[in-house]
């Protein structure tokens, strides 16, 4: 069995950081038939809302339009802008509150599942777009079949709305004909409304069905498999051998700037054989002694060593020694708990210098 197989199945869920390239890309979760559905919804609501206003403004523009209009003379400059700005007070008053709040809900509807996405990829030339062979795939794929599928279910679910709501006013049309214009008006838009707010509801259904059955296909877009899970862990990371390497030779140099300080040491205190430390102090830079070199085993050997070579004193104190390893880091003053015991080797080192002894 060629276990290679299963590292290339997508069986893992995406990264945040394959979705955040996914979105650079264009490539985010949308579902244009909830945004239709929302956009046409919310126009009848609008409409039923606002529909007297409109029924009144119409008719005084058309009132105006029989009166005034026809005895403005059309051929003066003065008459043209009166005409016009009747026509945008009339488009301002009826259209505009309809035309912002579809605005308003088309953003709105867009930004809850899109969000803020700025990428001009999808907007670049490709030429599968354009391969007739590409073009056949996607009418005859699964998708092109779910969206007729989903279009034939619209059509008959809004012509079943149309037919019971015309079947349910039927009685009234005949009766239109004694009816003012007004009171047709009146009674063809509440026809009209009832069938668009049917129809919308069902177009929600629909359309919320829709919605998740494409999130569920956009996850299993942007499922990974196990062999990409490896290959972003190593940009996102690093190759851990290369990270390996990376910390031994940090350890490595680290360690030889250490072993050059020892140099600088005016004691080194040993366990005797385990660990090794090496102080220094300068009261001019620092009011307490500071480690400038520690180890264990065969780093504190290699202490000892350059200690005997730079003629550097060596001083065994087990329990000191053991506990500025341990308590202090290299590079760090003393604590003022250690201040006794150092201060007393400090003094006894000096102190022997000062008789000529090494």
């Amino acid at each position: 069995m060629n276990l290679q197989l299963f590292s290339e199945e997508r069986t893992e869920k995406a990264t945040p950081r394959k979705r955040q390239k996914a979105r650079e890309k264009g490539q985010v979760f949308s579902s244009r038939e909830l945004n239709s559905a929302l956009l046409l919804f919310t126009g009848f609501l609008l409409i039923k809302i606002t529909g007297k206003n409109l029924i009144t403004n119409s008719m005084d523009f058309f009132e105006y339009i029989l009166t005034d209009v026809i005895n403005l003379d059309i051929f003066n400059i003065q008459s043209i802008k009166a005409f016009f700005y009747e026509v945008i007070i009339f488009i301002a008053k009826g259209l505009a509150p309809i035309a912002l709040g579809l605005c308003a809900v088309g953003i709105i509807a867009n930004y809850m599942q899109v969000g803020f996405v700025i990428s001009f990829e999808p907007l670049s030339p490709k030429l599968e777009r354009i391969n007739p062979l590409e073009g056949f795939k996607r009418i005859f794929s699964k998708r092109g079949l779910l969206e007729l599928v989903k279009s034939i279910v619209k059509i008959l679910g809004v012509a079943y709305i149309v037919y019971t709501v015309i079947n349910k006013y039927r009685t009234y049309f005949s009766l239109m004909l004694d009816m003012q214009l007004t009171d047709t008006l009146s009674l063809t838009a509440g026809i009209a409304f009832e069938i668009g707010i049917k129809a919308s509801a069902i177009l929600l259904i629909i359309a919320a069905v829709d919605y998740f059955y494409q999130w569920r296909e956009y996850e299993t877009s942007l499922m990974m498999s196990k062999q990409e899970l490896k290959e972003e862990y190593k940009e996102v990371e690093g190759n851990p051998q290369i990270k390996s390497r990376i910390r031994q030779v940090q350890r490595q140099m680290a360690r030889s700037r250490m072993m050059q300080n020892v140099g600088k040491a005016d004691v080194v205190i040993t366990n005797p054989t385990h660990y090794a430390v090496a102080l220094g102090y300068d009261a001019s830079t620092n009011p307490a002694p500071v480690v400038l070199a520690k180890g264990a085993d065969k780093v504190a050997e290699k202490i000892k060593q350059i200690a005997i070579k730079e003629d550097i004193p060596i001083v065994e104190n087990k329990m000191l020694a053991r506990t500025l390893y341990k308590t202090v880091e290299v590079g760090d003053m003393i604590p003022e708990s250690l201040y006794n015991a150092v201060a007393e080797v400090l003094a006894f080192i000096y102190s022997l210098k000062e008789r000529g002894f090494s």
